[in-house]
Protein backbone atom coordinates (compact mmCIF):
# COMPACT_ATOMS: atom_id res chain seq x y z
CA UNK A 1 0.00 0.00 0.00
CA UNK A 2 2.85 2.22 0.82
CA UNK A 3 4.62 1.66 -2.47
CA UNK A 4 1.58 1.79 -4.23
CA UNK A 5 0.92 5.69 -3.25
CA UNK A 6 4.61 6.47 -3.38
CA UNK A 7 4.84 5.37 -7.01
CA UNK A 8 1.35 7.48 -7.75
CA UNK A 9 3.99 10.35 -6.79
CA UNK A 10 6.61 9.24 -9.60
CA UNK A 11 4.05 9.82 -12.91
CA UNK A 12 4.45 12.86 -14.33
CA UNK A 13 3.04 14.09 -17.75
CA UNK A 14 5.56 16.57 -20.26
CA UNK A 15 3.53 19.77 -21.26
CA UNK A 16 3.41 19.76 -25.19
CA UNK A 17 3.28 22.79 -26.86
CA UNK A 18 2.01 22.68 -30.36
CA UNK A 19 3.37 25.90 -33.21
CA UNK A 20 1.03 27.26 -35.41
CA UNK A 21 0.80 25.21 -38.59
CA UNK A 22 3.46 22.14 -37.58
CA UNK A 23 1.07 19.44 -36.67
CA UNK A 24 -1.96 17.57 -37.73
CA UNK A 25 -3.08 14.88 -35.94
CA UNK A 26 -5.24 12.39 -37.57
CA UNK A 27 -7.18 9.31 -36.01
CA UNK A 28 -10.90 7.03 -36.27
CA UNK A 29 -13.37 6.93 -33.71
CA UNK A 30 -14.34 3.99 -31.86
CA UNK A 31 -18.06 3.73 -32.35
CA UNK A 32 -19.23 3.33 -35.60
CA UNK A 33 -22.76 4.47 -37.57
CA UNK A 34 -25.12 1.94 -38.46
CA UNK A 35 -26.46 1.92 -42.32
CA UNK A 36 -29.35 0.49 -43.52
CA UNK A 37 -27.48 -2.48 -45.20
CA UNK A 38 -26.35 -3.61 -42.34
CA UNK A 39 -22.85 -2.34 -42.82
CA UNK A 40 -20.90 0.20 -40.65
CA UNK A 41 -19.55 3.96 -41.34
CA UNK A 42 -16.37 4.62 -39.50
CA UNK A 43 -15.60 8.29 -38.44
CA UNK A 44 -12.26 9.44 -39.14
CA UNK A 45 -11.03 12.54 -37.18
CA UNK A 46 -8.76 15.20 -37.53
CA UNK A 47 -7.28 18.34 -35.01
CA UNK A 48 -4.90 20.73 -35.55
CA UNK A 49 -1.85 20.87 -33.26
CA UNK A 50 -2.42 24.64 -32.06
CA UNK A 51 -5.94 25.71 -32.34
CA UNK A 52 -7.94 22.48 -32.35
CA UNK A 53 -9.79 23.00 -35.00
CA UNK A 54 -11.63 19.64 -35.79
CA UNK A 55 -12.43 17.70 -38.84
CA UNK A 56 -14.48 14.34 -39.25
CA UNK A 57 -15.70 12.26 -42.17
CA UNK A 58 -17.52 9.04 -42.61
CA UNK A 59 -15.34 6.47 -44.80
CA UNK A 60 -16.94 2.56 -45.37
CA UNK A 61 -13.98 0.93 -43.76
CA UNK A 62 -10.59 1.68 -42.29
CA UNK A 63 -8.28 0.65 -45.42
CA UNK A 64 -5.06 2.38 -46.57
CA UNK A 65 -7.02 4.37 -49.24
CA UNK A 66 -9.90 5.60 -46.13
CA UNK A 67 -7.14 6.98 -44.22
CA UNK A 68 -5.49 8.89 -47.11
CA UNK A 69 -8.51 9.85 -49.02
CA UNK A 70 -10.17 11.25 -45.69
CA UNK A 71 -6.61 13.30 -44.57
CA UNK A 72 -6.97 14.87 -48.28
CA UNK A 73 -10.38 15.69 -47.43
CA UNK A 74 -8.94 17.14 -44.01
CA UNK A 75 -6.22 19.02 -45.83
CA UNK A 76 -8.71 20.70 -48.24
CA UNK A 77 -10.86 21.60 -45.68
CA UNK A 78 -7.78 23.52 -43.63
CA UNK A 79 -6.74 25.21 -46.90
CA UNK A 80 -3.04 24.20 -46.62
CA UNK A 81 -1.15 21.63 -45.04
CA UNK A 82 0.99 20.76 -42.11
CA UNK A 83 4.44 20.33 -41.55
CA UNK A 84 4.35 17.12 -39.67
CA UNK A 85 1.06 14.89 -39.84
CA UNK A 86 0.53 12.71 -36.75
CA UNK A 87 -1.63 8.97 -37.13
CA UNK A 88 -1.13 5.93 -34.50
CA UNK A 89 0.18 2.62 -35.76
CA UNK A 90 -2.02 1.36 -37.83
CA UNK A 91 -1.47 -1.40 -39.78
CA UNK A 92 -2.87 0.20 -43.06
CA UNK A 93 -0.26 3.06 -42.75
CA UNK A 94 2.77 1.76 -41.31
CA UNK A 95 4.67 -1.24 -42.74
CA UNK A 96 7.49 -1.31 -39.57
CA UNK A 97 5.61 -0.18 -36.40
CA UNK A 98 9.00 0.39 -34.69
CA UNK A 99 9.70 2.14 -31.42
CA UNK A 100 12.51 4.58 -32.99
CA UNK A 101 12.19 4.73 -36.35
CA UNK A 102 8.54 3.77 -37.65
CA UNK A 103 8.50 2.94 -41.31
CA UNK A 104 5.33 4.05 -43.26
CA UNK A 105 4.07 2.05 -46.56
CA UNK A 106 5.39 3.26 -50.23
CA UNK A 107 2.02 5.02 -51.08
CA UNK A 108 1.81 7.06 -47.62
CA UNK A 109 4.91 8.41 -48.50
CA UNK A 110 4.22 9.13 -51.82
CA UNK A 111 1.06 10.80 -50.55
CA UNK A 112 3.64 12.60 -48.07
CA UNK A 113 6.09 14.08 -51.34
CA UNK A 114 2.91 15.22 -52.63
CA UNK A 115 1.89 17.27 -50.37
CA UNK A 116 5.32 18.35 -49.12
CA UNK A 117 4.94 17.09 -45.55
CA UNK A 118 5.67 13.95 -43.06
CA UNK A 119 4.41 11.56 -41.56
CA UNK A 120 5.16 11.12 -37.89
CA UNK A 121 3.59 8.41 -36.06
CA UNK A 122 3.33 8.38 -32.37
CA UNK A 123 4.64 5.40 -30.57
CA UNK A 124 2.97 2.53 -29.95
CA UNK A 125 0.63 2.45 -26.93
CA UNK A 126 1.05 5.78 -26.16
CA UNK A 127 -2.48 7.78 -26.29
CA UNK A 128 -0.26 10.30 -24.44
CA UNK A 129 2.11 11.27 -27.79
CA UNK A 130 -1.08 12.83 -29.87
CA UNK A 131 -3.72 13.92 -27.17
CA UNK A 132 -5.50 16.63 -29.11
CA UNK A 133 -6.74 13.87 -31.42
CA UNK A 134 -7.77 12.01 -28.49
CA UNK A 135 -9.71 15.11 -27.64
CA UNK A 136 -10.87 15.55 -30.45
CA UNK A 137 -12.27 11.88 -30.65
CA UNK A 138 -13.79 12.52 -27.58
CA UNK A 139 -15.28 15.67 -28.56
CA UNK A 140 -16.50 14.70 -31.55
CA UNK A 141 -18.45 11.47 -30.61
CA UNK A 142 -20.60 13.57 -27.62
CA UNK A 143 -21.53 16.54 -30.01
CA UNK A 144 -21.61 14.60 -33.36
CA UNK A 145 -22.16 11.10 -32.80
CA UNK A 146 -24.33 11.00 -30.19
CA UNK A 147 -26.80 13.14 -32.03
CA UNK A 148 -26.97 10.97 -35.01
CA UNK A 149 -27.61 7.75 -33.35
CA UNK A 150 -30.82 7.88 -33.61
CA UNK A 151 -31.08 8.38 -37.20
CA UNK A 152 -31.05 6.00 -39.64
CA UNK A 153 -28.72 6.48 -42.82
CA UNK A 154 -28.59 4.71 -46.73
CA UNK A 155 -25.03 5.29 -47.16
CA UNK A 156 -21.81 7.46 -45.84
CA UNK A 157 -22.55 10.07 -48.62
CA UNK A 158 -25.43 10.68 -46.42
CA UNK A 159 -23.91 10.43 -43.12
CA UNK A 160 -21.15 13.01 -44.26
CA UNK A 161 -24.26 15.17 -45.38
CA UNK A 162 -25.41 14.56 -41.44
CA UNK A 163 -22.07 15.49 -40.19
CA UNK A 164 -20.84 18.71 -41.90
CA UNK A 165 -23.49 21.32 -39.90
CA UNK A 166 -22.72 19.89 -36.31
CA UNK A 167 -18.97 19.80 -37.22
CA UNK A 168 -19.39 23.87 -38.31
CA UNK A 169 -20.93 24.35 -34.68
CA UNK A 170 -18.34 22.53 -33.27
CA UNK A 171 -15.75 24.43 -34.30
CA UNK A 172 -17.73 27.44 -33.46
CA UNK A 173 -18.46 26.41 -29.65
CA UNK A 174 -16.55 28.85 -27.26
CA UNK A 175 -13.79 27.11 -25.18
CA UNK A 176 -14.51 26.94 -21.78
CA UNK A 177 -11.23 28.16 -19.74
CA UNK A 178 -9.70 30.08 -23.06
CA UNK A 179 -10.81 33.07 -25.08
CA UNK A 180 -12.73 32.59 -28.62
CA UNK A 181 -13.40 29.31 -30.37
CA UNK A 182 -11.65 26.07 -32.42
CA UNK A 183 -12.61 28.58 -35.71
CA UNK A 184 -11.30 31.45 -34.52
CA UNK A 185 -8.19 30.61 -33.32
CA UNK A 186 -7.09 28.34 -36.44
CA UNK A 187 -8.15 31.68 -38.26
CA UNK A 188 -5.75 33.75 -35.97
CA UNK A 189 -2.98 31.32 -35.76
CA UNK A 190 -2.73 28.08 -37.68
CA UNK A 191 -4.16 29.02 -40.94
CA UNK A 192 -1.90 32.12 -42.01
CA UNK A 193 0.89 29.14 -40.91
CA UNK A 194 0.00 26.10 -43.17
CA UNK A 195 1.77 24.89 -46.22
CA UNK A 196 0.07 25.76 -49.88
CA UNK A 197 -1.87 22.46 -51.26
CA UNK A 198 -0.15 21.16 -54.65
CA UNK A 199 -2.77 22.22 -57.67
CA UNK A 200 -4.08 18.92 -58.04
CA UNK A 201 -5.12 16.47 -54.83
CA UNK A 202 -3.58 13.22 -54.68
CA UNK A 203 -4.33 10.08 -56.69
CA UNK A 204 -3.78 6.97 -54.95
CA UNK A 205 -0.91 5.02 -56.04
CA UNK A 206 0.55 1.20 -55.39
CA UNK A 207 4.15 0.40 -55.54
CA UNK A 208 5.48 -3.22 -56.86
CA UNK A 209 8.83 -4.75 -57.83
CA UNK A 210 9.42 -5.84 -61.42
CA UNK A 211 12.52 -6.68 -63.19
CA UNK A 212 13.48 -5.69 -66.71
CA UNK A 213 13.22 -8.24 -69.40
CA UNK A 214 16.07 -8.56 -72.11
CA UNK A 215 13.94 -6.74 -74.72
CA UNK A 216 13.65 -4.03 -72.17
CA UNK A 217 10.03 -4.13 -71.22
CA UNK A 218 8.68 -4.47 -67.72
CA UNK A 219 5.17 -6.17 -67.39
CA UNK A 220 3.17 -4.38 -65.37
CA UNK A 221 -0.64 -5.50 -64.44
CA UNK A 222 -0.10 -7.65 -67.88
CA UNK A 223 0.99 -4.70 -69.64
CA UNK A 224 4.53 -3.96 -71.05
CA UNK A 225 6.11 -1.14 -71.38
CA UNK A 226 9.97 -0.56 -72.24
CA UNK A 227 12.56 1.47 -69.98
CA UNK A 228 15.73 2.36 -71.46
CA UNK A 229 18.25 -1.05 -72.17
CA UNK A 230 20.95 -0.36 -69.91
CA UNK A 231 18.38 -1.28 -66.92
CA UNK A 232 18.07 -4.88 -68.38
CA UNK A 233 17.89 -7.60 -65.83
CA UNK A 234 17.90 -5.01 -62.89
CA UNK A 235 14.61 -4.47 -60.34
CA UNK A 236 12.87 -1.61 -60.40
CA UNK A 237 10.12 -0.07 -58.85
CA UNK A 238 6.45 0.78 -60.58
CA UNK A 239 4.38 3.06 -59.43
CA UNK A 240 0.96 2.43 -60.48
CA UNK A 241 -2.25 4.86 -60.54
Amino acid sequence: EHYRSFAKTLKRSMRQIHRAGEKLFIDYAGPTIGLTDDSRAHIFVAAMGASSYTYACATPRETMVDWLESTARALRFYGGCTQLIIPDNPRALISDANRYEPRANDTVLDFARHYGTSFLPARPYHPRDKPKVESAVQVVERWILARLRHQQFESVHAVNAAIMPLLKRLNERPFQKLPGSRASTFAAIDAPALLPLPLQRYEIAYFKKVTVHIDYHVEVDKHRYSVPHALVGQVLEARVT
